[in-house]
């Protein structure tokens, strides 16, 4: 599916116009990313017009961090920014399409949508794929798709707002913080579901956006949906011991076996980032994310290049943790450090160890978390067994705008019920959480 397709939406001050591109090469990273992680803004305050946090849209502004959780915070004479989301920068989205692992051949089809000014400058973005499988999105469809093609329509192609085999809550309606913000991203739902009509898609699915985004969509037509996932959130501890005493005795206990059992084999960890992101790193790490993935997914979506990529442009946001045995790198985990959020995304191994899983994953990126104040681990999609370590269930959230009434109805009666499933369920994880009661 190719579409250059322009649309407009007149505000009482400016006529924003949309357009579609079929790769993010086609816009200038420093617009793309004006959009998607704009830096402060000098002199202004934090919400007059041109500030910062001007327009923007709740569930991304930087709170002060308290009893040292968090990362930054407003300082006199500067102005606090907006969260640093790896995941939707320029760098990483580029990098997604230049190495093939998100292009047209693998089924995921770029079609960005541009909201710009009547002078051509970029006020908004969206990351959009045509999409003709319902594969690396960690929201699962693929019932809708087969009652419909059963009852004789075509679910495929569908149009998936998103940043592909990442399942991490962020910004899906990019804006550029301005007065007209607002109105931008109101364009941008609008634009949507028009690009979605006019190019015969059956629908289009916005995943894992803010909470505040999820609400905004679902006043434009779309059906909501919730997931859930488990994260680990800093309650300021000063150390990882400070963590364990938060816990009940037997989970602290556990806890500490476990970290124990994990390096009995003369496993040593290390934690690398910047410079030491070589070539045979990545090799290395490749290597298991293959043996891993090919267990997991059948085959791996990224390819090799891609960690050479993001490698390059991206290397002081990223954490490799990886485990070494006698000499030889053995198993990796890597992690991409927002300004608050410490973002967990997969592993791999070519040896198996007890608990080795548990402590590469979950229980370094805790550590790192603490050392370097970031409020917040979030380590994927699925996972009922990070309660027990600790992370605990959060609500995550989804919205679809679906063309055919039939359709529409029936997820939309779905969706009611799967709500209500899922706050119960996120309810009852809760009660077994790991910390001591009193």
């Amino acid at each position: 599916m190719t579409s250059r397709s322009t649309t407009s939406a007149s505000t009482a001050s400016t006529e924003i116009a949309l357009r579609v591109v079929n790769a993010i090469a086609d816009i200038e990273p420093a617009a793309w990313d004006a959009c998607a992680n704009p830096p402060a803004v000098p002199g202004a305050t934090a919400f007059e017009p041109g500030g910062v946090l001007d327009g923007v849209l709740g569930g991304n502004l930087q709170p002060k961090p308290q009893d040292g959780a968090g990362a930054l915070c407003e300082a006199p004479g500067r102005v606090a920014a907006i969260d640093y989301n790896p995941f939707i920068s320029y760098d990483f989205l580029s990098a997604l399409e230049r190495s093939g692992s998100a292009r047209n051949r693998t089924g995921w089809q770029p079609m960005h949508m541009v909201a710009q000014t009547g002078n051509s400058e970029i006020v908004g973005v969206a990351p959009c794929y045509a999409k003709s499988h319902s594969q690396g999105e960690y929201v699962f469809d693929h019932g809708w798709a087969e009652a419909y093609e059963r009852a004789g329509g075509s679910y495929y192609p569908k149009l998936q707002v998103c940043v592909p085999f990442t399942p991490a809550t962020g910004r899906r309606l990019l804006v550029r913080p301005s007065p007209q913000a607002q109105a931008v991203r109101d364009a941008l739902a609008d634009g949507l579901a028009e690009i979605c009509r006019r190019s015969n898609a059956s629908s289009v699915h916005i995943t894992f956006p803010t909470e505040p985004e999820w609400e905004l969509l679902g006043t434009h037509g779309y059906l909501l949906r919730t997931h859930r996932q488990f994260h680990w959130e800093n309650a300021g501890y000063k150390s990882f011991d400070a963590f364990l005493a938060a816990l009940a005795s037997r989970k602290r206990k556990t806890i500490r076996r476990e970290r124990a059992a994990a390096l009995a084999s003369d496993i040593s960890i290390h934690w690398l980032s910047g410079s030491d992101l070589t070539e045979s790193v990545w090799d290395a790490f490749f290597e298991f994310y293959v043996e891993t993935g090919s267990r997991k997914w059948g085959h791996p979506y990224l390819t090799r290049s891609f960690y050479s990529m993001v490698g390059e442009t991206m290397r002081d946001r990223i954490l490799l943790v990886m485990a070494k045995r006698s000499g030889r790198w053995i198993a990796g985990a890597i992690n991409f450090i927002g300004s608050r959020t410490l973002f967990g995304r997969h592993w791999g191994a070519i040896e198996q160890h007890p608990f080795l899983h548990f402590e590469v994953c979950y229980y370094q990126a805790m550590q790192y978390a603490i050392e370097h104040k970031l409020a917040r681990v979030e380590a994927g999609a699925q996972g009922q067994h990070k309660i027990a370590r600790g992370y605990l269930p959060t609500t995550t959230h989804s919205a679809h705008y679906i063309v055919d009434p039939a359709l529409r109805r029936a997820v939309a009666n779905f969706l009611e019920h799967e709500r209500a499933a899922v706050a119960e369920e996120i309810e009852e994880f809760a009660e077994a959480a790991p910390f001591r009661k009193d």
